[in-house]
């Protein structure tokens, strides 16, 4: 069932910135048994393997979360993860069987610390997410919390020249979301996504991604990308600490696109936070619910 689409909404930064196949039908005799389905793990025991990982294999470089597709807990490993890491999680993910599916992933598990239009803080270049406003109208932007913790001051430019605010308050790790607030009013903040090709995407809602659910995120580094949600409540283990409740998709992204915003249409869903692989081979992207840190600062996309 989808979601419910709460009214609320987004912005970027504008600056001077089938065949049919024939052959042999076999029918079995009628006396010959049907083979017996695959068995499927309960919600139940689902919960108990995502426990047992949570206590015991927060491992940097593995995430997982639950395929609903397979009723299993795919477990993601990038290369780094070898040797006595390997066997750690090897022992743990073998108690359970066909409850879990163990995903090898290329590359290597990583926040993305550069990201709709660039924000620059310090030596490190982010992607603004969603501009937004409290109830008497003061205006911030979301931007991913690993982000937010490298830096008090956030410019429009590498060269520093235009300030747009500062740093509110982050959460990284545990969460990775971060509110800065405008302090240049000579700064335009419409709200909107910035396609990369001279045309932007109005956003007029946020809510919570589902699986399935066809979505496009924009970076700096890498333009707008397109693919689906392949799960939500995802734990992704950093080498720089933890992160839960993550929404797993199947798009590439690549250092410079942390923070960018994830859409579907006019819906805002979430802050692109890190993942592996890149976009001219493939890869993965995790992203922080936007609905978290929209309740948690009291504001609202517009």
């Amino acid at each position: 069932m989808r979601h419910t689409r709460t009214s609320i909404r987004t912005g970027a930064i504008a600056v001077a910135a089938g065949t049919l196949v024939t052959g042999t039908v076999l029918i079995a005799p009628s006396t010959q048994a049907a083979p017996p389905a695959p068995a499927t793990a309960s919600a139940t025991a689902l919960a108990g393997v995502v426990h047992a990982l949570d206590t015991s294999a927060r491992i940097p470089g593995t995430a997982w979360a639950v395929d609903p597709a397979t009723s299993q807990v795919v477990v993601s490993l990038d290369e780094t993860v070898t040797g006595a890491k390997l066997a750690k999680l090897s022992a743990v993910v073998a108690r359970f069987g066909t409850a879990v599916r163990l995903e090898p992933v290329a590359g290597t598990l990583r926040k993305y610390v550069s990201g709709g239009d660039p924000v620059y803080g310090g030596t490190n270049r982010c992607t603004l997410g969603f501009n937004v406003r409290d109830s008497s109208s003061v205006y911030y932007f979301l931007i991913a919390g690993h982000c937010g913790n490298l830096s008090k001051t956030w410019y429009a430019d590498p060269a520093h020249t235009t300030v747009l605010g500062t740093t509110v308050e982050s959460s990284f790790p545990g969460n990775d979301y971060a509110l800065v607030k405008y302090t240049n009013p000579a700064v335009a903040h419409p709200g909107n996504v910035d396609l990369h090709n001279g045309s932007y995407q109005d956003i007029t809602s946020a809510a919570d991604a589902y699986v399935g659910e066809a979505v496009k995120r924009s970076g700096t580094t890498t333009g707008v990308h397109g693919g689906s949600v392949t799960a939500i409540n995802a734990t992704v283990n950093y080498a720089e600490g933890t992160v839960t409740g993550m929404i797993k998709t199947n798009i590439c992204s690549e250092a410079g696109d942390s923070g960018g915003p994830l859409f579907d249409g006019t819906t805002a869903l979430g802050l692109a936070s890190g993942g592996s692989g890149n976009c001219s081979t493939g890869g993965i992207t995790y992203f922080q619910p936007v609905t978290e840190p929209l309740a948690v600062y009291g504001v609202n996309v517009y």
